[in-house]
């Protein structure tokens, strides 16, 4: 039998990678799953969680040119390769570009500032300019344009299905306290550690939602989720805070 560290990857397989792209216009760093290399090159973002990525071959994950370099490679392999604007996140579209009442946003207690970052009709917004009560918004990724180096590294095959649903919910900033798989069905406990703000009840609905998408065996998944009181010790010490 040949090792899968020497076959290519297929559609529907879970792969971890790591990577770090760079603008090619003047060698900037764009985005990276590497923390240092994030603070070095002036992009580190708290919010942000660096690390392997889970990318699930054929699903869209990542932008087309990345996938199909990641499908030819082997696991511990790293490679170098530059995307043109259509591999990566395609050509400036001119008619994403628009004008919006400044009304439109005050409504929705936003007050827009050039630089902003939103979600408008499902593309991600960059705030232009806002003068003279218009909103000046630029649909187009921000790395719309650009031609971009990628570095990545494969860092594994994930191929039984309890460690994808594990992945699967690392991915999605859920830490399970344990995964039990019978008769297609997917129990996942989330224990009290797990911060369960309106984030955690988007990223659980998506991760359900993935299981069942990308995992053929499972038909079903079961979340049960623990909650413990606080020590009122504790209780003061955040309030104090």
């Amino acid at each position: 039998m040949v090792s899968s560290d020497f076959m290519a990857f297929k559609d529907g397989d879970f792969v971890e990678i790591e990577y770090t792209a760079w603008r090619v216009a003047d060698n900037s760093i764009a985005f990276t799953t590497d923390k240092k290399k994030a603070e070095e090159g002036g992009i580190y973002n708290k919010n942000t969680k660096y690390g392997p990525q889970l990318v699930v071959i054929g699903k869209g994950n990542v932008i087309s040119g990345l996938e199909k370099a990641i499908k030819e490679m082997k696991v511990n392999e790293v490679k170098k390769v530059e995307l043109s604007p259509e591999e990566a996140f395609g050509e400036r579209n001119p008619d994403l570009v628009r004008v919006m009442s400044l009304s439109d946003f005050r409504s929705r207690d936003i007050n827009p500032y050039p630089g902003m970052q939103l979600e408008i009709d499902g593309y991600l917004a960059t705030v232009k300019s806002v003068n003279s009560g218009r909103v000046l918004v630029d649909l187009n990724h921000p790395l719309a344009g650009e031609r971009l180096l990628y570095e990545v590294k494969v860092d594994r095959l994930i191929e039984g299905d309890k460690e994808k649903v594990e992945a699967l919910a690392r991915s999605y900033n859920i830490e399970p306290k344990s995964v039990e798989l019978s008769n297609g069905v997917a129990k996942v406990v989330i224990g009290n550690d797990v911060k369960k703000d309106s984030d955690y009840f988007v990223n659980k609905t998506l991760f359900v939602r993935s299981v069942l998408d990308y995992i053929s065996s499972i038909n079903k998944v079961v979340i049960e989720e623990e909650y413990e009181r606080e020590a009122k010790e504790e209780k003061d010490q955040k309030i104090l805070q």
